[in-house]
């Protein structure tokens, strides 16, 4: 299971660090050549997909590594750490471009702007086309394996084909005679950016901070507890979500009269039919009260 979520992980990865680094490469070219500061944006968007990308691996890497020592519950958390430093990123790339846009939309220089080329515009285009591939390969990829930081990188690329919208928009506006568009679809890209930055950065420290699973997923732990021979009721059911796994900690209720040994096994059943029915159930502890 281990080596599958690490092989996957790491293929997807590589794959976008690929597709990034043409596309922005030929983004840039565009955005150079055909005079659009939209599109150099947009470039310099997908140019922090590869950065972002190589922060996911790395995090995957030790997130993957079995528990030591000093790390007895494991190390899935690190896999949230680097979905911080991704959402990091993202921020503060979309804050550089928000600046710039602003600093030329205030100058009310608007007569002297540039007015993109068609090269800018066709990229636009491909760009559109690839990063909404990308986002629904790594996102496919991400919930097969269940990665945040995977599903955070694929949430990156959703947010390039977004603002390569705004580029398309803006690239669009500016030629058919209004250049100040080209400068307010950069600010647009901003937005897009800071909200992808938000949404990554809210569901890590929702990992973080031992947040417990969503209702559904409790009552299914709860019916699944409550369907093993010789218990009698759930007191008391806590989840915490550890990076990308489930810690269980359920006081079930047993007949007071039996053996230890009997109790016992009731919990392990308990234990045991838990860890086989939920995957993502890592570590379950069961306390065994006595029924009045």
């Amino acid at each position: 299971m281990k080596n599958d979520f690490e092989k996957v992980a790491m293929k997807v990865s590589f794959v976008s660090i690929a597709a990034n680094v043409i596309l922005s490469a030929f983004k840039l070219f565009a955005g150079v050549f055909a005079h659009s500061g939209a599109m150099i944006s947009d470039a310099v968007h997908s140019a922090s997909d590869v950065f972002s990308t190589i922060v996911v691996i790395i995090g995957i890497r030790i997130s993957s590594k079995k528990s030591d020592k000093e790390h007895p519950y494991g190390h899935e958390r690190m896999e949230c750490v680097a979905a911080i430093v991704l959402a990091t990123i993202l921020a503060v790339t979309g804050l550089g471009i928000g600046y710039s846009a602003v600093a030329k939309i205030l100058s009310g220089d608007y007569a002297n702007l540039a007015v993109p080329g068609s090269l800018a515009l066709a990229a636009a285009v491909i760009s559109i086309a690839v990063k909404e591939g990308m986002y629904w390969y790594t996102r496919i990829n991400a919930k097969k394996i269940d990665s945040s930081a995977l599903m955070a990188d694929a949430w990156h690329h959703r947010s390039d084909a977004l603002s390569s919208v705004g580029a398309l928009v803006g690239i669009a506006g500016a030629r058919l005679g209004y250049p100040i568009c080209d400068a307010i679809a950069s600010l647009c890209i901003c937005f897009f950016i800071a909200k992808a930055a938000y949404d990554i950065f809210k569901d890590a420290v929702d990992k973080m901070v031992d947040k417990a699973c969503d209702e559904e997923t409790e009552n299914e732990l709860k019916n699944c507890a409550l369907a093993q021979e010789g218990v009698l009721g759930v007191d008391l059911l806590r989840t915490r979500v550890f990076g990308n796994k489930i810690y269980v900690d359920i006081e079930i209720r047993a007949d007071g009269n039996e053996t230890l040994r009997e109790a016992h096994s009731i919990a392990e059943r308990v234990h045991d039919s838990i860890e086989g029915e939920f995957a993502k159930v890592k570590h379950i502890m069961v306390h065994v009260n006595p029924a009045e």
